[in-house]
Order: C-alpha cells, then sequence, then structure tokens
C-alpha cells in the first residue's frame, strides 16, 4: 500500500512539474532567443560588430545577474507563501524585492553612466571595437531599470506557479524584438539602418513593451491584491526578507555573473577566438537552462509542498526528477552534436579563423550539458529544501577560488589555447558533481 501511495505521490507532483517546466522552458528558450537573434541580426555586419555586442552583453549581465539572482530568491519564498496560503507573506515578498531590485539597479546605472569609459577600455584595446561597446551601452543601459519590474513580476507569477503569464509576456517581447531590430539594423523603405545601434533600440522597446504588459496584468489579475499589509512596515520587513532572499541569490548571482566574467576573459583570446565563443554563448544558455527550466519547477514544487506539510513521500519524487533531468541533458548534447555538424549553414558568412574556432570547441559544448544539468537540478533542489549556503559555498569555491583564477592564468598570462581555455568550464561543473550528489543524499537520508 505504501508503494501506491508513494507512485500516486510523484505522479501528481511530476504532473505539476509538468506544468511549471514547460513554459519556464518556453521562457527560457524565448529570453535567450533575444540574444541570440540580435548575435544572428549582427554577425553580416563582421567581427568588429559581433565583438563589441559580446563584451556589452557581459557588462550588462552583471546587472541583470543580480536582478534575476534576487528574482529566484522571491520566487522560492513566493511559492512556500503560496503553499501555505499566506497572502500579506507573498505581498511583502513582491514589495521587498521590487525595492531591492530597483535600487541595485539604479546603482548599476549610475556606475555604468559615469565610468563606462573606463570600464570598457579595460576590457578592449581595439579602438575600433571599444566604440561600438560604448554605443550599444549608452541604449541597452536603460534595460537594466527596466528589467528589475520585470524580473520581480516573473518571479512572482512563476512562484505562484502561474507560469503561463510570463509566457504570454515573453511571447509579445521577443517577436517584437527580431521585427523591430531588424529594420533598425538595416532600415526600410530605403532608409538607412543603424547597424549595431538598432540591435540596441529593437531590444530595448521589446523590453519595454513586455513591462507595460506586465502591469496591465497585475492591475486586472483580479486573484493579485498587491496592496501592502498594514502592521508589516516595509523598512522592518526588510532584514528577514534579505535574510532568506540573500543566500538564495548569492547562488544565482555567483553563477550568472561567473558566466560573464568568463567571457571578459575569453575576451582577452584571438578575436576569431572570442568571436567563435560569442556566437556559441547563446546556444550553450539555451540548451542548458531549458534543462534549468526543469530544475526550477522542481524547486517551486518543493517549496510548495513544504509550505502545506506534504513531504512524506518526497525522496522518491527527488530521485525521479534527477533522472528526468539527466535524459533532459544527453538529448540536449545529441542536439548539440547536430549543432555542429551544420554550424555553416546557420552562420554562413563569418571568416574562416571562426568557423576552425568552433570546431575546437565543439567536444566540450557538447559535454557540458550533461555534467551541468546534474548539478542544475541538484542545486535547486537543495535550495528548496533549505540549504542555499551551501550550495553557495560549493559554488563560490569551484567557479571564484578554482576554476576562474585558473582561466585567467592561462589566457593572461600562459597564452594557452582556444581549446584548454574553454575547457575550464565543463572541468568547473565535473569538480561540483561528486560534492552534489553526496550533499543531496545526506540531506534526503536524515530529513525525508
Amino acid at each position: 500500500m505504501l508503494g501506491l501511495d508513494i507512485l500516486k505521490f510523484v505522479n501528481t507532483h511530476l504532473r505539476t512539474n509538468l506544468a511549471l517546466a514547460w513554459p519556464l522552458a518556453i521562457n527560457v528558450l524565448l529570453v535567450q532567443s533575444m540574444l541570440m537573434i540580435d548575435t544572428l541580426l549582427v554577425a553580416p555586419l563582421g567581427e568588429v560588430p559581433v565583438a563589441a555586442m559580446g563584451i556589452a552583453a557581459a557588462i550588462l549581465a552583471f546587472a541583470l545577474g543580480i536582478e534575476l539572482a534576487i528574482g529566484n530568491g522571491i520566487q522560492l519564498l513566493v511559492g512556500r507563501a503560496y503553499g501555505a496560503n499566506k497572502s500579506a507573506d507573498l505581498v511583502v515578498a513582491f514589495w521587498v524585492g521590487l525595492f531591492v531590485n530597483l535600487f541595485t539597479a539604479v546603482a548599476f546605472f549610475a556606475i555604468l553612466s559615469g565610468f563606462d569609459d573606463d570600464i570598457v577600455a579595460a576590457l578592449t584595446s581595439n579602438p575600433a571595437v571599444e566604440q561600438r561597446v560604448l554605443s550599444y551601452l549608452g541604449i541597452t543601459k536603460y534595460i537594466v531599470i527596466i528589467t528589475a519590474f520585470t524580473q520581480v513580476c516573473t518571479a512572482f507569477y512563476n512562484g505562484r506557479g502561474d507560469t503561463k503569464v510570463t509566457l504570454k509576456g515573453y511571447l509579445i517581447e521577443i517577436p517584437l524584438n527580431a521585427i523591430l531590430s531588424y529594420f533598425l539594423i538595416y532600415g526600410v523603405g530605403g532608409n538607412a539602418g543603424l547597424g549595431l545601434e538598432g540591435a540596441a533600440l529593437g531590444s530595448l522597446t521589446a523590453v519595454f513593451l513586455r513591462a507595460t504588459y506586465f502591469t496591465g496584468v497585475l492591475l486586472l489579475d483580479k486573484r493579485v491584491h498587491l496592496r501592502y499589509p498594514r502592521g508589516r512596515p516595509l523598512h522592518a520587513e526588510m532584514g528577514p526578507q534579505l535574510a532568506e532572499i540573500l543566500p538564495i541569490a548569492a547562488n544565482f548571482f555567483v553563477l550568472f555573473i561567473g558566466a560573464s566574467v568568463y567571457q571578459l576573459l575569453f575576451a582577452q583570446l584571438a578575436l576569431s577566438s572570442f568571436v567563435a565563443i560569442t556566437l556559441i554563448f547563446p546556444w550553450l544558455r539555451i540548451g542548458t537552462q531549458v534543462i534549468s527550466a526543469w530544475a526550477q519547477a522542481s524547486a517551486i514544487n518543493i517549496s510548495q509542498a513544504l509550505g502545506n506539510n506534504t513531504t512524506q513521500h518526497l525522496a522518491a519524487f527527488v530521485s525521479v526528477c534527477i533522472r528526468t533531468a539527466l535524459g533532459l541533458s544527453l538529448a540536449v548534447a545529441v542536439l548539440f552534436f547536430i549543432f555542429s555538424q551544420f554550424i555553416q549553414f546557420i552562420y554562413p558568412n563569418i571568416e574562416p579563423a571562426t568557423y576552425a574556432a568552433l570546431s575546437v570547441i565543439a567536444p566540450l559544448y557538447i559535454l557540458l550539458p550533461i555534467v551541468r544539468g546534474y548539478n542544475s537540478v541538484s542545486a535547486n533542489i537543495l535550495r528548496a529544501l533549505g540549504e542555499s549556503k551551501r550550495v553557495l559555498k560549493l559554488h563560490f569555491v569551484t567557479q571564484w577560488l578554482i576554476s576562474l583564477p585558473v582561466c585567467a592564468v592561462l589566457i593572461l598570462y600562459c597564452d594557452v589555447s582556444l581549446f584548454w581555455a574553454f575547457a575550464i568550464m565543463p572541468i568547473e561543473e565535473l569538480l561540483k558533481t561528486f560534492h552534489f550528489y553526496r550533499y543531496t543524499r545526506m540531506k534526503l537520508d536524515s530529513e525525508y
């Protein structure tokens, strides 16, 4: 009889996971496709615009990474409050998250406005690339302010399990971004295009329209009441909320910003090598983030189960989640292999040296999603189970104390080849895998 109870519990939560995961997966595909669309549209302009966009995107990722990290912390708090049916906690999490995200965005915007020349000069010594980066950042830095709002809305609805609401927002943003960017880059009706700056304007306009969509949804959604509760002053709630948000946020911040630092280090390689990595990164993010969508759905599901105290068969559910993530990882690796065979058809107008660089790193980006997929689902599950600090420590040690310093030394001082520079990323993931397995088993065996 117990076996039937476990099976029923797992099947029920797997159906919930699937309902949460497929909109999240499409969200991820659409988000990452925004950069991919810009890359595809800008690639015919030449290597200098592509390199400039890669550097500018890495700079912006610092701020967007912080906002995403805070949003993921809010998402799990919202999931727990929603599972426990505590509407006041939902509202507090939303407003605290919005305040923190807006404060972060304004601070970064001020830094970028005042020190953009110095920041860009430290990242590239190519005057042509530097000028294009500054032009691109001059427009796209406003995205940081708008995304502070949309990221909190995304986390709020995802945490409630309403992932289709966020999906609709991306379905508005991404097609408009593609259409606007194309005409702004290349022109229309005999009018000359703006080139790289056109891609920046297209992205900014599309993000603004998504923010407009979320504003309308919050105002019209009768299930959502965001009037701040009496007796819970915001300044008093800030500390307790941040105590829960920050460890979760720090996990995502370490990973997201670490990926940006990798890209900035790769910018010090030969131009053809960096262009190859810039071209492959959007696809790599899509592949690994699809697996992450399943991992996030698992974490939301577990948070809601903790909130309503239905955890009697949680260990069995976690085991199935991990096996499913491994299956997805293998499927993504196969798709990456197929992708590597058709790279010349996807990017037909790039330099031969860039094609050669793409061939060099192909085995590495095919391997990467297999190890990263397991680590992603394990990390999200551990965060949902209250082990954010343990996960943070593992990510910080392996990435910031080992992998990034080694990568910096190899690129900046040892003049290492592209293969070994890029190989640091899958090596980092392999360092984490054993520890994630051990931590997950320890937590489940001791409490569930």
